[in-house]
């Protein structure tokens, strides 16, 4: 990512606009906030703009030093307790190396009633490209790190103590003309393989194996297809003044009652 130009990473800004779009949405001010990932130039420069204090990290140290950011793994960021209200995370939780870990530290790094606010590229994505990196005569060995779904991460905001959890999931079809175009594409925002050790490296007969299965899917006009399944998520630090739900069997209405039909009246 380091070495391409930005405008390389079709995702950023597509993922940094529904971020804006939902920040929007919440009527308060974030004093001080956290970027993890300035991948968009547009959503720092939004963020400068109506005066938060920015804190930026990220992963790569070659990309740290091209935004002036703190170089460090969101799953190892070692900033003060309670010290940001706004954590905006567009793109890389499915890749930290311990996705429980991560959460806790940015829910011990919001204040109370602090929002935590991300999207990524989860469960269900790349379908054609899984495939046919299974073709025959390609070594079967993991060249994807694993996919995150909604309910587990719904299920982990909520085991890590965040209140008020939100995810949902956007569907995106980008058409390729050639496999080689998708793997440009992926490098570019980041989404080829995070694993360790590193797989070794495909050798021209498994490339071309992989490209033709996957030109396989073409559709008449001779263009690829590809999924990307953009998982939103949120939740907030919690606070005494958040709504809070009711308490088991504290319910007086009978739901039977509320879903038998009304009386529609005789005819006359």
């Amino acid at each position: 990512m380091a070495r391409l130009p930005a405008s390389a990473n079709f995702l950023a800004p597509i993922i940094a606009e529904t971020l804006l779009d939902r920040l929007a949405m919440v009527t308060r001010e974030f004093r001080r906030t956290l970027l993890i990932g300035a991948h968009d130039a547009a959503l720092v420069q939004h963020l400068r703009a109506i005066g938060t204090e920015l804190t930026i990290v990220e992963a790569a140290p070659r990309l740290a030093a091209q935004t002036r950011a703190i170089a460090v793994e969101a799953d190892a960021v070692d900033l003060p307790f309670a010290s940001f209200d706004l954590i905006l995370w567009p793109g890389g939780l499915d890749s930290v190396n311990d996705v429980p870990g991560a959460l806790v530290r940015l829910r011990a790094l919001l204040a109370p009633d602090g929002l935590l606010l991300g999207a990524f590229v989860g469960d269900g994505s790349l379908p054609r490209l899984r495939r046919a990196v299974m073709a025959e005569g390609v070594r079967s060995i993991a060249r994807l790190h694993p996919q995150i779904d909604l309910a587990a991460t719904g299920n982990l905001l909520q085991r890590v103590g965040f209140t008020l959890p939100v995810v949902d999931v956007e569907a995106l079809t980008v058409r390729y003309g050639d496999w080689f175009g998708l793997v440009r594409d992926l490098r570019a925002a980041g989404l080829s393989s995070r694993l360790a050790p590193a797989p070794p490296p495909l050798t021209r007969e498994e490339a071309a194996r992989i490209a033709a299965a996957f030109a396989a899917h073409a559709d008449p006009d001779g263009r690829i297809g590809e999924a990307f399944r953009i998982v939103h998520f949120s939740g907030w630090a919690p606070h005494p003044d958040q709504p809070q739900p009711a308490r088991r069997g504290s319910g007086t209405a009978s739901l039977a009652d509320a879903l038998k039909p009304k009386d529609q009246g005789r005819d006359p």
